[in-house]
């Protein structure tokens, strides 16, 4: 791949510092991610330095580190005439649709950095994580006191469960795996977690992190009446749905998709007040020369990961 060139007007080079690990990259790697098309850089979940700024750009300077928002949109449909932008008609996603930053240097919208100096570069990374959770609390309109059931404690499921508890919700998580229970139960002692789904409903509002659809097909069970039900996971196979639970429930079914550069700035916020610490998260890292041997230790479920973190480059100062 060539090096990038100097950026044009509205356009930013940074040296990208860190990379997050996500479902993504992971079913990237496996060939199974269906949005791919190879051969494709990876690497969406990126801290960057600010090393050059093109023509018209006022929000940033040389030095400044920032979190980047990996949604590069058109401008110009319904969706983003509208201000949603995370589901524009022509959406383009780093390192699933364009190439990512698993890499050193890269040019990018200026509009799509989030200045963040003075948090470490590890948060930086994991901003573009929490805002997949803070879009879709959002998008469930989840009130104080509301019961809310994840289903799923990885990383985007951990990203639900962080805006939840700051909405005030009184939050129950199902996961079969022992060890990401454990890492929920340690950190977040107050919330209830279940290793196997219950016979009956048990929330308003129910997130479904998986991605496999017979968990989402499921998740309607669980749902009170008028209750909403949140896919934040997503599979490329039919969901079926049970139509006459659906209507008898008058359930609503939401989608989430990406996330808006709003909830990035709140994000950075949070961080920054310190009302969102998740350095604890990243249990696993490696430098990007030893990515290749870590990558399928990582998809072992043995490995423990809660989530990985590449070093790129180390920052100027």
């Amino acid at each position: 791949m060539t090096e990038p060139s100097c950026p044009g007007a509205g356009e930013v080079l940074v040296a990208v510092h860190r990379v997050g690990i996500c479902g993504t990259d992971l079913s990237g790697y496996l060939g199974k991610m269906p949005f791919i098309q190879y051969p494709r850089v990876l690497g969406h979940e990126l801290a960057v330095e600010v090393l050059a700024i093109g023509p018209g750009v006022l929000h940033l300077k040389v030095g400044d580190y920032c979190a980047v928002e990996p949604y590069l949109h058109c401008g110009e449909c319904g969706p983003c005439a509208l201000g949603r932008t995370n589901c524009c008609e022509s959406l383009k996603v780093l390192g699933v649709h364009v190439h990512g930053g698993m890499r050193e240097r890269l040019l990018l919208p200026a509009g799509k950095l989030h200045q963040g100096n003075g948090l470490p570069l590890e948060s930086l990374a994991l901003v573009e994580t929490l805002a997949i959770g803070c879009h879709a609390v959002n998008r469930a309109s989840i009130k104080k006191d509301e019961e809310v059931l994840i289903i799923g404690a990885g990383p985007i499921g951990l990203t639900v469960l962080i805006f939840a508890r700051l909405a005030g919700a009184r939050i129950t998580v199902l996961e079969k795996s022992e060890t990401r229970s454990q890492f929920v139960r340690a950190l977040y002692p107050e919330i209830r977690v279940m290793s196997e789904s219950p016979d009956a409903a048990i929330a308003h509002a129910v997130f479904d992190a998986t991605g496999n659809p017979e968990s989402m097909s499921r998740a309607l069970r669980l749902a009170y009446f008028g209750g909403r039900i949140i896919y934040v996971g997503i599979t490329s196979q039919p969901v079926p749905l049970d139509d006459a639970l659906f209507h008898r429930r008058e359930l609503t079914l939401l989608a989430s998709r990406n996330a808006l550069a709003d909830d990035f700035s709140r994000i950075l916020a949070l961080m920054a007040s310190g009302e969102v610490q998740v350095a604890s998260w990243i249990t696993h890292g490696c430098n990007l020369e030893e990515l290749p041997k870590a990558m399928p230790k990582w998809l072992q479920p043995a490995s423990g990961v809660i989530k990985a973190m590449v070093t790129v480059s180390s920052a100027s100062s």
